[in-house]
């Protein structure tokens, strides 16, 4: 039969055989037999003018889809890929590529966080990483010569934020606050470091040398899929040594099993007893980054040391220690200290013209 539904779905679905013998089976993303009876001719049509005529196959977003996934294993937003094509499938799965336009996709846009308790609109960087996998799937499927032209997907501008981080007597009053173990020495360990929230709770033994008091994270659990090198102080080997013994493989566990993650509402729950307020896990790093700058770090070994890839990642901190440009700053002085005085006394014009002390 060259029309069926699959797996209880009301959507139905075309399964064919092409000129040359190769076995067609792809939706036409419709519930409406009439306009997937259409579907299905105008597929036969095409498949023959492809096969007979020499023209080049029209291509479905589900097969530009699904090409970009297989060949997107190594990148560290697999995972992001993943939920942003569930979301546009309920828009474009069955359509070709070259019929999807610009403003279609901007109004497939999601509105709101799912991740949110109550609906929440989503933030613009968000709708932004949606744009991106578009994007990127539209100017793969130009690489692959499925499409002639790609359609221009700008993003709209995010504001630039202050970044937020609290000084050391604020981080001290958060981690005596915090009244699970796990997850005070979880966070005096990002302060120690400047780890993200995976790298710490995925810690593992075999990463670790205490005598050498050294860390590293490997290529595939960086976020940049570059390996990082993490000098420990005296702060993280403390806290490491604490967890000796508890787990065979990871450092930090909760009764006896790996812990998963931190969740938003867990962690503003210890804020909140430490009255620090706009806090988020993540920005422990920043809090790391930002004490380093203070200190005196130079901002290419601060990029070093927190696995940055792009420069323009540390220069947020810049601003937070500018006294490398205090003696460019002595250049231009209203009164130069060497060579004129400032005046003594001030005169003015009287009104005959006449100078006035």
């Amino acid at each position: 039969m060259p029309l069926r539904k699959r797996n209880g779905s009301d959507i139905w679905h075309v399964d064919i055989r092409a000129p040359g013998g190769e076995r067609i089976r792809q939706s036409t993303g419709t519930t409406n037999k009439k306009e997937a009876e259409e579907y299905h001719d105008r597929l036969k049509a095409e498949l023959w003018r492809v096969s007979k005529l020499g023209e080049r196959p029209k291509r479905t977003w589900d097969e530009a889809a699904l090409r970009m996934l297989r060949e997107s294993t190594h990148l560290s937003s697999r995972v992001n890929l993943e939920i942003h094509i569930r979301h546009f499938r309920q828009f474009f799965t069955g359509r070709l590529l070259e019929s999807i336009t610009r403003d279609e996709i901007y109004e497939a846009l999601p509105q709101l966080s799912a991740r949110a308790k109550q609906p929440k609109p989503l933030a613009v960087k968000t709708k932004n990483l949606y744009l991106g996998t578009m994007r990127h799937l539209f100017n793969l499927a130009l690489k692959w010569e499925w499409i002639d032209r790609a359609p221009i997907l700008e993003e709209t501008r995010v504001a630039n934020k202050r970044v937020r981080w609290i000084t050391r007597e604020e981080a001290q009053r958060l981690i005596a606050a915090i009244n699970t173990e796990w997850l005070r020495d979880v966070a005096t360990l990002g302060f120690a470091t400047g780890l993200r929230r995976a790298n710490l709770l995925g810690l593992e033994w075999s990463q670790v040398d205490l005598v050498k008091r050294r860390a590293w994270v490997h290529p595939d659990q960086a976020k940049a899929r570059k390996a990082i090198g993490v000098p420990l102080n005296e702060d993280a080997v403390a806290v490491i040594r604490r967890w000796i013994g508890r787990h065979p493989t990871h450092v930090f566990s909760r009764r006896g099993k790996v812990i998963p993650d931190v969740t938003s509402e867990q962690w503003q729950n210890q804020c909140k007893r430490a009255a620090i307020e706009n806090f988020r896990f993540h920005d422990i790093r920043h809090t790391w980054a930002s004490w380093h700058v203070q200190a005196g770090t130079p901002l290419n070994r601060l990029m070093e040391l927190g696995g940055w890839t792009k420069y323009e990642h540390v220069l947020r901190y810049a601003h937070l220690a500018p006294d490398h440009l205090a003696q460019h700053a002595e250049a231009v002085t209203i009164w130069s200290q060497q060579e004129v005085k400032a005046p003594q006394t001030l005169v003015a014009y009287g009104s005959q013209g006449r100078y006035l002390k």
